[in-house]
């Protein structure tokens, strides 16, 4: 029977999430499963319910369900809004899309601000329509604070000016699925009122949960929202949670994995894990600068920290380029997306992830264009070398004898 053959080393999973599982939380999740009604469960229950609290930098609730972050879009939605209501979204890249289309299977009337996929939501833009809603039509603003698809992260304090400007009462309903534990976002400070992300980028772990963190002007909302829903119903989540326990079957591996991620997140310091992500951002950046590519976020106010997508040469596709890496090298880059598809890759610098783990893959890249015959210059590596050593922490020198 023919098999593949072993490939030494670790496989290079450089795509915007999943991300690659740190040893820590790996061993973590692997412990016998505890009775999810037993006191032991509840105090797993209690730590990881007040500890992703710190990540959203909130004082309010957050919803942990067994479900990806397409489930809590879901729970966002169903349990503020009723059928026929209107909200207001900006189409950023293809997880826009995505909600959009969702929104309007739920029943609800989705208008949608178009982009050219090479910006992130403008906030000027969200407060026109808001001042010409005079009847406030809009019960909800529904913005992507990173999209994965175009490397492109929307500046959600701005929005959420933008509807304070505008005297305007709708929600603010934020995705940061690829930008929790990456970019900064302040869920109290921001007065956003829901966000929602999941577990499989920048919190390190397995696909499998989703987080949802509300406001108290949400939960107000949930008590007249007339959309159907039941798996997602935070009324259910509030009652069981007050006790640290689920209304139903919980992920009870993945809530080990999570208190360990908490704990080591915080034990980095979120302020610490964000400026980490936006050096290796940087570093990337310089190197397919270097390299004479465009890259896909044409406005340096809204790079990403957590993913770069790099548009390719007219003529040069970018999933034959992709299959050439992956063959050579071991390494998975991201594919384009929906208008993107074959004409970009992505290049993932999220989670726990490092200086040496990023020019490893840059360089992957670099070579990569030279076995599939892709006009570029040389030198990214580097320059993304020369920005890392830059702005590497200078040692103390030891005071002369």
């Amino acid at each position: 029977m023919s098999h593949e053959p072993r490939r030494a080393g670790r496989h290079f999973l450089q795509i915007p999430g999943p991300t690659p599982v740190p040893e820590r939380i790996l061993a973590a999740m692997s412990r016998q499963i505890l009775d999810h009604r037993g006191l032991e469960f509840q105090k797993l229950g209690q730590r990881v319910l007040a500890g992703i609290k710190t990540i959203f930098k909130t004082k309010g609730p957050v919803f942990i369900f067994p479900a990806s972050g397409t489930g809590a879009w879901e729970s966002a939605l169903t349990n503020t809004l009723s059928p026929g209501d209107k909200v207001l979204m900006c189409e950023t890249g293809q997880f826009a899309v995505l909600w959009a289309v969702m929104a309007k299977r739920l029943g609800l009337d989705a208008e949608v601000i178009p982009t050219d996929w090479r910006t992130a939501a403008e906030a000027s833009v969200i407060e026109k329509r808001l001042r010409e809603d005079k009847a406030h039509a809009i019960k909800a603003v529904c913005v992507v604070h990173n999209e994965t698809s175009t490397g492109c992260r929307t500046r959600i304090d701005e929005v959420r000016k933008a509807l304070d400007s505008a005297k305007h009462p709708a929600l603010l309903m934020v995705d940061t699925i690829s930008g929790l534990a990456c970019a900064d976002l302040r869920h109290d400070e921001w007065g956003i009122d829901v966000t929602i992300s999941g577990s499989q980028k920048g919190m390190m772990l397995p696909p499998g949960l989703s987080f949802t963190a509300v406001s108290a002007k949400a939960l107000d909302a949930a008590k007249t929202a007339k959309l159907a829903k039941s798996y997602f119903a935070w009324d259910d989540m509030t009652s069981n949670n007050a006790t640290g326990f689920f209304p139903y079957t919980p992920a009870t591996g993945l809530l080990y994995g999570l208190a360990e991620a908490i704990d080591m997140i915080n034990d980095e310091g979120l302020e610490n894990v964000f400026a980490r992500h936006e050096r290796l951002a940087e570093a990337t950046r310089r190197a397919v600068t270097a390299w004479g590519f465009e890259i896909q976020c044409r406005d340096p106010k809204y790079y990403s920290p957590a993913v770069t997508t790099v548009m390719m040469p007219e003529g040069h596709n970018a999933d034959a380029y992709r299959k050439i890496v992956l063959d050579n090298f071991n390494m998975s880059l991201g594919t384009g997306l929906n208008k993107i598809a074959g004409k970009a890759f992505r290049i993932g610098h999220l989670g726990d992830t490092n200086e040496l783990t990023v020019l490893g893959a840059l360089t992957g890249v670099e070579m990569g264009f030279e076995l599939a015959g892709v006009p570029h210059k040389k030198g990214g590596v580097l320059a993304a070398m020369q920005y890392i050593a830059e702005t590497a922490a200078k040692p103390v020198k030891a005071a002369a004898e």
